[in-house]
């Protein structure tokens, strides 16, 4: 069986840290995202990965060395300036794909532990063309929700429906297993949502089924999303790894990758993950955060809930606040405050206190 990874969109909702990689290079605990599904992928028996992708994020999934965990890759690209939405780039695939049997799909921005194999014999059991992952969540407004018979068939699909004429809490997780037979609803060379277009005319067939997963799954779409996926991971890490270090606090759980310096009185934790090559000072307080590889933080600064991006430099005695996203390169200036909730682009000099978006 191949498995096609949706990940052509531009991911907007993450910038600015998406301006300068795709969703699928974001690290989880120090590992991207794409790394963490092809090996999930492999444990699943599944020997060929295609990469549904545009070409800015082709560019950069070649420029990065992953891990394929033995998997042959393949890329599938886009046309420029001509998005496909969900369902084109599953046709353009259809070559590499092939017909000889039912196929994989995942959302690019997802990270999950749910079974691929359970959805996998689920769908052959029922010989469908189509099988979606359903997850149960709070909010379904933000998602395609289903709503699903006895017999696992789809009665009804509505697309982020308002939070009160959702039918179920059931959401589609962004997998799906696929029969050939897929690419016969799908127009060619042409954008195409699978939610809006081609779900309803299976399920008029009654060719849509359905299966409820339970496990991790959380989508990263968000800054929010994104800590709370690291956060979550970090849980599992502390169980396995204990952390010690003379003359700084680690408050667990803590992910340090390697090459890591980190100076007196430093407290680090608890929920922090640490990117490559960062140079950490004295006196310094970071919880709730991810910090990118190659970062350096100057004495007494404080970073609290916030993404720092890669090479950023982040000076003296300043202080980044919850849900700050801070891009790649940044360079911040002493005693400067970022309030709650701001962006800084990458690349930029920050010269005083910021206290409206920029």
């Amino acid at each position: 069986m191949k498995a096609l990874i949706l990940a052509g969109g531009f991911g907007t909702r993450l910038r600015p840290i998406s301006c300068t990689r795709p969703k699928t290079l974001f690290p989880i605990v120090n590992k991207p995202l794409l790394e963490r599904i092809l090996q999930r992928l492999e444990k699943t028996g599944i020997k060929e990965a295609i990469l549904a992708v545009n070409g800015l994020t082709e560019f950069y999934l070649k420029k990065y060395t992953i891990e394929k965990y033995g998997l042959d890759i393949k890329y599938s690209i886009d046309p420029p300036k001509k998005p496909l939405g969900t369902g084109g780039p599953i046709k353009k695939a259809e070559r590499l794909i092939g017909k000889s049997g039912p196929f994989l799909v995942l959302n690019g921005d997802i990270f999950t532990d749910l079974e691929y194999k359970e959805i996998i014999e689920f769908h052959k059991k029922k010989q469908a063309i189509a099988t979606i992952a359903l997850y149960e969540v709070d909010d379904p407004s933000r998602y395609g929700v289903a709503e699903i018979l006895d017999n696992n068939r789809i009665k009804q699909f509505i697309e982020k429906p308002k939070k009160d004429e959702a039918p179920t809490k059931l959401i589609n997780a962004g997998i799906y297993v696929l029969d050939p037979k897929i690419f016969n609803y799908i127009p060619k060379d042409k954008p195409t949502s699978m939610e809006r277009e081609i779900f309803p005319k299976l399920i008029k067939e009654k060719n849509l089924f359905g299966l409820t997963m339970q496990g991790l799954w959380m989508d990263i779409g968000k800054p929010a999303g994104y800590l709370q996926a690291n956060n979550k991971l970090l849980k599992t890490y502390h169980k396995k790894n204990k952390i010690r270090m003379q003359n700084s606090e680690i408050k667990t759980p803590v992910a340090i990758d390697s090459d890591v310096k980190i100076g007196l009185g430093t407290v680090i934790g608890p929920y922090v993950a640490i990117g490559k090559n960062t140079i950490i000072a004295n006196n310094v307080k970071i919880n709730h955060s991810v910090i990118l590889p190659d970062v350096t933080i100057k004495e007494g600064a404080t970073i609290k809930g916030a993404i720092i991006g890669e090479g950023a430099v982040i000076g003296k005695n300043v202080k980044v606040n919850k849900d700050c996203v801070i891009g790649d390169y940044v360079e911040i200036e002493d005693n400067i405050l970022i309030c709650e909730g701001r962006a800084v682009c990458p690349g930029t000099k920050i010269t005083e206190n910021i206290i409206n978006s920029i």
